[in-house]
């Protein structure tokens, strides 16, 4: 499978996670349910996401990847064309779930494929080239679904979304595969022991920290631009999440960013600690100087989640399926948590109080890169 072929097969099937949230006031008023029922539409789909991409791990180690991905975006597609079509918004929530429960075998279908498919400084740049391609999804999921319920209706882009998944899908050719290093001899106990090493635990724990930070803030923003800033129009919010794209960019530079330190680990330590910087000027209530550090922090996200992926894949002993397994289930669980818990600081303390929440759960991710680098160092001198 050529990689602009995954690339694309990555983007749509991000549209399917991100399509509804801005839907969510509209399917609110469509099915008579209140605002934070909507909300759980996102939830349901979250949730899986947090704790299945380490079982298919297991599953995908024994199997070829990119038939799972087949068969997985064959599934997404049927299930948009179920989402149009379902009377109530119970059955919708079931649809969420089970899109939910397929979206991280396509997730870790495609992270195993790069994982298995290349090495070295390749590897590091087409996995990045796969989170940007995520980061694409992601926003254009988003406003493609808004403009579509806008110039047509809701449905029509779950209709494209199904047909260019089914499509996509169709066109996968999967060669024969070969498991790496004889490990279909291995147990699915044996495989989770691989995961056991310190380095590999620790880069989870940060990247958990990571998402934590960055799903609070996303999900939050409206209610801060609206209660600090005094933004009430829809459209303008929604214009303030464009520093969301700075990500791509940023995403982009990672390798060459790489070949200006001495190891990956110096480059996750400055931009942990840039990020935490930028979660400090948020506290501001100045418009100007909060823009600029949510794209600051956007941007510090995304360079920390290029560089992590492939720095996991090049230091775990366990197979590719479970190594990325692992990464999906930590980066969101970390998103699961952070869509929860800081918005209860922030309806009690405000924004000051949620943003010291943030910082603190950063400030224990820069401490897990840097205890994992320091380990190792001193691990390599004895």
């Amino acid at each position: 499978m050529r990689l602009p072929h995954l690339l694309v097969c990555s983007v749509f099937i991000f549209f399917v996670l991100y399509a509804p949230q801005p839907l969510l006031s509209l399917f609110a008023s469509e099915f008579n349910v209140a605002p934070a029922v909507a909300g759980s539409l996102m939830t349901a789909t979250m949730l899986p996401l947090a704790i299945a991409p380490l079982v298919y791990g297991l599953f995908l180690a024994k199997i070829n990847p990119l038939l799972i991905l087949r068969i997985a975006m064959v599934l997404l597609g049927l299930s948009c064309l179920l989402f149009i079509y379902v009377p109530s918004f119970e059955l919708l929530l079931l649809v969420r779930f089970l899109q939910g429960l397929t979206l991280p075998a396509a997730l870790t279908a495609m992270t195993s494929y790069i994982g298995m498919s290349y090495s070295a400084d390749t590897l590091q740049k087409n996995m990045t080239l796969y989170i940007g391609s995520s980061i694409v999804g992601g926003y254009f999921g988003r406003v493609l679904a808004a403009l579509f319920s806008d110039l047509w209706n809701w449905q029509s882009f779950y209709y494209v979304i199904a047909f260019m998944l089914i499509c996509l899908a169709l066109t996968i050719k999967h060669s024969r595969f070969t498991n790496p290093a004889k490990q279909s001899q291995l147990s699915p106990l044996d495989y989770i022991k691989q995961l056991k090493e310190g380095a590999v635990l620790k880069v989870y724990g940060a990247v958990f920290c990571m998402f934590f930070c960055f799903a609070a803030l996303l999900n939050y923003l409206p209610f801060i631009l609206q209660n600090t800033f005094l933004i009430t129009n829809t459209r303008d919010i929604g214009l303030v999440y464009s520093g969301y794209l700075i990500g791509a960019l940023a995403s982009i530079a990672a390798p060459w960013l790489l070949k200006k330190v001495p190891s990956p680990w110096h480059l996750l330590t400055a931009v942990f600690s840039f990020y935490s910087v930028s979660i400090i000027l948020l506290m501001s209530h100045q418009l100007s100087l909060f823009l600029i550090a949510f794209t600051l922090f956007c941007g510090a996200m995304f360079v920390i989640h290029s560089t992590a992926a492939p720095l996991v894949n090049k230091i775990s002993k366990a197979p590719p399926s479970v190594t990325n397994g692992g990464y999906v289930s930590f980066y969101y669980s970390g998103g699961a948590l952070g869509s929860l818990l800081p918005g209860v600081v922030y309806q009690y303390h405000g924004q000051t109080a949620f943003m010291f929440t943030l910082l603190a759960v950063c400030l224990c991710g820069l401490s897990l890169i840097m205890w994992a680098y320091f380990e190792g160092k001193n691990t390599t001198r004895g």
